[in-house]
């Protein structure tokens, strides 16, 4: 029965803003099924009211980040370090540091010698960071890290990583392609759809690595254990299961105006329902301890990792006068809000987006976990009281 609610939810997040979309258009939105996505309508341009607003809303989200006291939460309690064992850098941590380096020349520097390393230089530069994290994380955590420790939740991560990013493809259709990728030439249809199904597998892992290697960091993690308890009744949850759903169909049917919903929506329709059919979710520990420190930290590796996205996936472009070869190379659509570009394609007020878009990719593992049947953990802390659920 929890598996089916589960099931039910998860098909709706696909339904909901198809209909809302198919009415708006009365039919299927411009370029819809198009893979990768691609430009096909212009969007309404800036507009002064709908960025001074933003910018409110971004401002209290930096408030909270930086102030969380005005928010109410407690002065950190003092504890004592963990006294971790010294070792050095894992046996991965330096040749993943050379692949890394090595697959950034070849993004960026491009040259009839090179075109081809150019074109696949995607993969390896990302699964070479991502375990150039996990050895720091290793080295700060005492000699364990999600490489070293759960080996086998590294490897899930990957496929379930490739198909919850196909969910954000998916959901792009219906605002009009937000992101598209204009270097869609350069591999066929089939190789574009293998490859970037490759590439797909690198978000979640990233993600986590990051969040992984802030939990390293104590007194970061304490900023913001301490915050008001928030708890919701089983009316209030259904409330905001449709609430979620609503804005999905919202979404879909005014698109520009409400292109943003897109990073938030699948938070009130997806925590709901996991806390309505009993299992865990990192807003969990809000109702239960006051702890926020599950949502603020997965929110601040996905905007670290969001800086490393937008600044290589720039230089690609920018620093290279040669013909593209980057086929994973994206460009924004964004309407309302598309100016201040600072190393990115995406406007500065973007990256706010990714606060959002970490919990989101919680909530896609924690979903799919739950429905297929593994163990979404990836707790790796030496505190054997930890909750396993993390």
């Amino acid at each position: 029965m929890k598996k089916n609610i589960l099931i039910i939810v998860f098909a709706l997040v696909f339904i909901v803003p198809f209909i809302a979309s198919y009415i708006k258009w009365d039919g299927v939105p411009p370029g819809y099924g198009l893979f990768p996505a691609q430009k096909m309508v212009e969007v309404p341009g800036f507009n002064l009211p709908y960025f001074i607003f933003a910018c409110v809303v971004a401002f209290i989200i930096f408030l909270f980040f930086v102030f969380p006291r005005i928010f109410g939460f407690k002065k950190e309690v003092k504890l004592d370090e963990k006294q971790l064992k010294k070792v050095d850098f894992p046996y991965w941590f330096y040749p993943s540091l050379v692949i890394t380096l090595v697959s950034w020349l070849f993004m960026w520097v491009r040259t009839d010698l090179t075109a081809l390393l150019s074109t696949y230089s995607f993969v390896p530069l990302w699964w070479g960071f991502i375990f150039v994290l996990d050895g720091i994380v290793y080295k700060r955590n005492g000699g364990v890290s999600l490489v070293s420790s759960k080996p086998t939740t590294m490897k899930i991560l990957a496929v379930v990583s490739a198909g919850s990013w196909f969910v954000f493809e998916y959901l792009n259709f219906f605002v009009v392609s937000n992101w598209y990728y204009p270097n869609n030439q350069i591999l066929s249809n089939f190789g574009n759809i293998s490859w970037q199904l490759l590439s797909y597998t690198t978000v979640l892992p990233a993600v986590f690595e990051w969040y992984l290697l802030l939990k390293t960091f104590q007194k970061l993690n304490n900023r913001y254990k301490y915050g008001r308890k928030i708890s919701f009744s089983t009316t209030s949850k259904w409330v905001f299961l449709f609430l979620g759903f609503g804005l999905l169909f919202l979404m879909g049917y005014i698109p520009f105006v409400l292109f943003w919903v897109l990073w938030i929506c699948l938070i009130p329709a997806l925590v709901p329902a996991l806390s309505l059919a009993g299992y865990w979710t990192p807003f969990s520990e809000i109702s239960k301890k006051g702890d926020w420190s599950f949502v603020a930290l997965i929110a601040l590796a996905t905007m670290l990792n969001g800086f490393f996205w937008e600044f290589w996936n720039f230089g690609s472009e920018w620093l290279c006068d040669y013909e593209a070869t980057n086929p994973n190379y994206w460009k924004y659509s964004i309407p309302y809000l598309d100016t201040q570009h600072y190393f990115s394609e995406m406007p500065i007020l973007g990256y706010f987006g990714y606060l959002f878009f970490g919990n989101v990719c919680w909530l896609l593992w924690l979903i799919l976990a739950y429905i297929i049947g593994f163990d979404p953990s990836i707790s790796i802390s030496l505190d054997k009281n930890q909750n396993n659920n993390e």
